[in-house]
């Protein structure tokens, strides 16, 4: 991972707003460097010990509905590169043709996709995508050039690394499909509303970089997985009591 010379970035790149962050990130070459020297090393050595739980992933998939058992997506990531974000599918097939965004019970996730999501082992597959450079475990999730091109010129900023698979921002909206709910338009709430306010965060991480903050995001993020599974099951609890106390109440 070699962070580029300012004049070689793309055009839309070489605007006033990215240099200020450019400048910050410049001066921390060498963590950028073991950034990467990290994120293979890690890869590498998760891919193989996880290798027998793609493999149960893979035929559950199989099992639960048609289709293949890999999705593959072009998304955008370090100096607007295109590539093949990788994930277990977890859609009914042709699903993607609408909103590239879901929502709590969304009708197009399938019965495995549900648990897939929850727990977000859909994305271990993106393994492979920090294996090959195109991603790395921290930094700001990879966009669809559709909302990519809807970026101020300072967002650009964010992709002056590799999209991560994890970030502050990922964490802090855990619940964005319960925020895409209030509208019909997701699209339009995800752009306007929920992205600006994700970039945020995202550039403030470009500020604070270091190997040592990523460490502390992956470790956040496990934290955060498990708290929200905590919140569903209390959630999924006090329905029930509100349906007791209904139904209590018609008898």
């Amino acid at each position: 991972m070699i962070l580029r010379k300012f004049d070689e970035l793309p055009d839309e790149f070489q605007n006033n707003d990215v240099y200020t962050y450019y400048e910050i990130l410049e001066r921390k070459k060498i963590s950028i460097f073991f950034k990467r020297v990290f994120d293979f090393l890690i890869s590498f050595v998760m891919l193989i010990v996880v290798s027998p739980v793609l493999l149960i992933i893979g035929a559950a998939i199989r099992l639960d509905s048609a289709g293949p058992v890999i999705f593959k997506q072009k998304r955008v990531t370090q100096y607007g590169k295109i590539f093949n974000i990788y994930k277990f599918r977890t859609m009914y097939i042709g699903s993607e043709k609408g909103s590239q965004v879901t929502v709590n019970d969304d009708i197009r996730i399938t019965k495995i996709g549900k648990i897939l999501r929850k727990y977000r082992l859909d994305e271990l597959l993106q393994l492979i995508n920090i294996l090959k450079g195109d991603m790395s475990f921290v930094g700001t999730r990879p966009e669809v050039k559709k909302y990519v091109d809807c970026y101020s010129d300072e967002m650009y900023a964010t992709l002056l690394l590799p999209a991560g698979v994890t970030s502050l921002a990922s964490i802090q909206y855990k619940d964005e499909d319960r925020m895409l709910l209030k509208g019909e338009n997701t699209d339009d709430i995800y752009i306007h509303e929920i992205l600006p306010e994700k970039m945020e965060y995202n550039l403030m991480y470009l500020i604070n970089f270091s190997l040592i903050t990523d460490m502390i995001c992956m470790i956040k993020t496990l934290f955060a997985v498990f708290e929200k599974e905590k919140y569903e099951i209390e959630e999924q609890e006090v329905k029930e009591q509100e349906v007791k106390e209904q139904t209590n109440v018609k008898v």
